[in-house]
């Protein structure tokens, strides 16, 4: 940012490329790292790379990845439309089996993501292409679906973790991965014995304002539901009230970080299903907007869709496009969010940039 007064001819060579390059598009990085050895330099320090991030988590920056049984894609988003643009296919970087990557989570442009046959853990970047193995021979970074957790954040140092919570057999484990310094170490964690349960469904982490936050769901009708808070500086973990939803049916969490504001998409309901929209005030959750029940959906095809939400609109989408839209009156979102898991973590809405998996 410039001060007032000071104009562009005033600055010196690297301070007016540094300004221009963190505006520009994260492929466009990748490509100008090839004019000369100063300036792959200067776009390989941190700084240039925190400071391009934090510039790119924009609307015009986000795009979804979706994988099916046959190829991976990248969609550009059309806000004008709330509509997908034209796909580019993706080739995986890493080896896998028929497309069989699953994806646990994401922050700024990183996905983590599973090799469901061998359960191993991998940072990727989709847009540079980098990525990262984080299994290890003593059985760290492996994952099992249904069991385990998995969170991405940023410590107060500016390093890139991955929180790992297993479930084995009524046992326990939490884990930390650390890009600075490439290794897991174990963390405490007490928590309730039955969240240990299978019968509870733990969600991927949002991190939001310094913390990941989970939703634990139990799995029938009436069950409990809880959100687990993870402080990722201070590493000790506490439990706050769930949104007091009707239990009157199913009931599913989604966490979303809106400005850094933590919001939930809270799923209630049957055959048809109801979603209000809550956001967390301190300890406590303060609902925003109730949406209509949504329309009836063949059972094959609700296993095909997401729900997203932006300004002024709520929208159910397949892979091949938009199928029904609920104009709602509701604050701006300006980005695109998803309300609903991707069915099988089979997709995800990402921002792309130049964040690195590795250091």
């Amino acid at each position: 940012m410039l001060n007032e007064g000071i104009t562009m001819a005033d600055l010196p060579v690297h301070t007016i490329v540094f300004e221009i390059l963190t505006r520009v598009p994260a492929k466009d990085v990748g490509r100008s790292k090839s004019v000369c050895k100063q300036w792959y330099a200067l776009l390989s320090t941190q700084d240039f790379v925190k400071i391009h991030c934090s510039r790119s988590l924009v609307s015009s920056n986000q795009r979804v990845l979706l994988i099916d049984d046959l190829t991976c894609s990248v969609h550009p988003i059309i806000f004008q439309s709330n509509d997908y643009g034209p796909s580019s296919i993706v080739t995986f970087p890493f080896h896998h089996h028929n497309n069989d990557v699953s994806i646990l989570s994401h922050l700024n442009g990183l996905l983590c993501v599973c090799l469901n046959h061998t359960y191993e853990l991998l940072l990727w970047n989709p847009t540079t292409t980098a990525f990262k193995h984080l299994s290890t021979p003593d059985s760290h970074g492996f994952y099992i679906n249904n069991h385990d957790a998995i969170g991405l954040y940023v410590d107060a140092d500016d390093d890139y973790k991955v929180l790992h919570i297993k479930r084995r057999s009524g046992v326990l484990g939490v884990y930390v991965y650390s890009r600075e310094v490439d290794s897991w170490r174990n963390i405490p964690f007490i928590t309730r014995q039955e969240y240990l349960s299978p019968r509870f469904n733990w969600s991927a982490g949002t991190f939001c304002g310094g913390t990941l936050y989970f939703t634990v769901c139990e799995c029938w009708v009436g069950g409990t539901n809880v959100v687990i808070c993870f402080d990722v500086n201070s590493e000790q973990f506490k439990e706050i009230i769930f949104p007091p939803v009707p239990s009157t049916g199913m009931v599913q969490g989604v966490l979303v970080n809106v400005k850094n504001e933590l919001h939930m998409f809270a799923s209630t309901g049957m055959f048809e299903m109801t979603i209000d929209l809550w956001t967390l005030q301190g300890d406590y959750w303060i609902k925003v907007l109730s949406c209509p029940p949504i329309p009836p959906i063949s059972l094959s095809l609700w296993c095909d869709i997401t729900h997203y939400v932006t300004n002024g609109n709520w929208f159910v989408m397949t892979k091949l496009g938009k199928l029904f839209t609920i104009e709602m009156d509701m604050k701006p979102f300006e980005c695109f969010y998803p309300v609903t898991w991707f069915r099988g973590f089979k997709g995800v809405v990402f921002v792309e940039t130049i964040v690195s998996p590795s250091i």
